[in-house]
């Protein structure tokens, strides 16, 4: 690779100084444009063509350029980003009368499917802690209760991790059936409780009553000693790759929101209906909640290929033979 022509690589540094000047761009941001629009300049230069002369079709050569030699959609978007902003930059300072990217669509990028457990995977890990419950003793027996109630409640609502660990204590005084829930944008939503979450909250506020009564004052379900009062995200995720180790899951592949996706996918594969999985999981737009049926389509597809006896046949045999 060679250096673009001369004129491009002045505008270049031009508009990198004025990331830099105005809006305090770090060194690695400038590093990163620096490669992308010098990658851009190079390929126009093939073309004759510069910063000033290049037009929307010299553009739109670069992307497909781009998407032939098989690069992720989402590098195609940056280079193409860096380009616009490049260009409005040179419009906006009079060296171009025109942004030749404006108008340039961005390639799609597909949203990547959420990682899910298998309804097997989660009866495992729920019955990992229920016998680390059964056989601890003292404050270890309150840590094995408080992490049995979080993962019977998250599975059995589909909570955010964050609605899930700011829980008030005052959920447990209402109606045992159902949780009122605060969501984003202070939305408020209602939950069901099936009957082994129910349970396992039961246990896990008489332990926390028994073994810390001062605790069992707070405001929070889930107190902590630390500043919040509640125990916290970061903390969960920490509990939760112990419980992965005692169920002998792997422990990378969980977390507090793949439980969140598993019962909303669980649902849709037992014929629950969208909207309602939609209001479960307090989505405001339904499209959010469409991902899962991606998820369903994907593993429905791979199960024929894994299972079904013409799979892997040779479809075009002749006929008849």
């Amino acid at each position: 690779m060679h250096e673009p022509a001369p004129r491009s690589r002045g505008d270049v540094e031009l508009f990198l100084e004025m990331l830099s000047a105005e809006k305090g761009a770090a060194s690695n941001t400038l590093a990163a444009y620096r490669r992308d629009l010098n990658e851009l300049f190079e390929f126009l230069e093939g073309l004759k063509k510069d910063s000033r002369s290049a037009g929307a079709d010299e553009i739109r050569a670069f992307q497909q350029s781009n998407a032939a030699r098989g690069l992720a959609a989402s590098s195609q978007a940056r280079k193409l980003s860096a380009a616009r902003q490049l260009f409005r930059f040179l419009h906006a300072e009079g060296l171009r009368s025109d942004n030749p990217a404006a108008a340039i669509e961005s390639p799609k990028q597909q949203r990547p499917l959420p990682k899910i457990l298998s309804v097997d995977e989660v009866d495992r890990l729920l019955e990992a802690v229920r016998d680390w419950a059964a056989g601890a003793k003292g404050a270890e027996r309150l840590r094995a209760l408080r992490m049995t109630c979080l993962l019977e409640v998250l599975y059995a609502t589909g909570l955010r991790v964050s609605e899930l660990v700011a829980l008030p204590r005052s959920v447990a005084r209402g109606d045992e059936r159902v949780l009122m829930v605060k969501g984003k944008g202070g939305r408020e939503r209602m939950v069901p409780l099936n009957a082994a979450a129910r349970e396992a909250l039961g246990a896990y506020l008489e332990a926390l009553d028994e073994a810390a009564p001062d605790q069992s004052r707070s405001p929070w379900l889930y107190p902590s000693r630390g500043k919040r009062g509640h125990l916290t995200r970061q903390r969960f995720g920490q509990e939760l790759k112990v419980a992965a180790g005692r169920a002998g899951l792997d422990s990378g592949r969980l977390s507090p929101h793949v439980l969140r996706h598993a019962f909303a996918s669980h649902l849709l594969e037992r014929g629950a209906d969208l909207r309602a999985v939609q209001q479960l999981l307090g989505h405001a737009d339904i499209s959010t909640t469409q991902i899962y049926t991606h998820v369903l389509e994907e593993r429905l597809r791979s199960l024929v290929q894994e299972h079904h006896p013409l799979a892997n046949a040779d479809l075009e045999a002749p006929r008849g033979s």
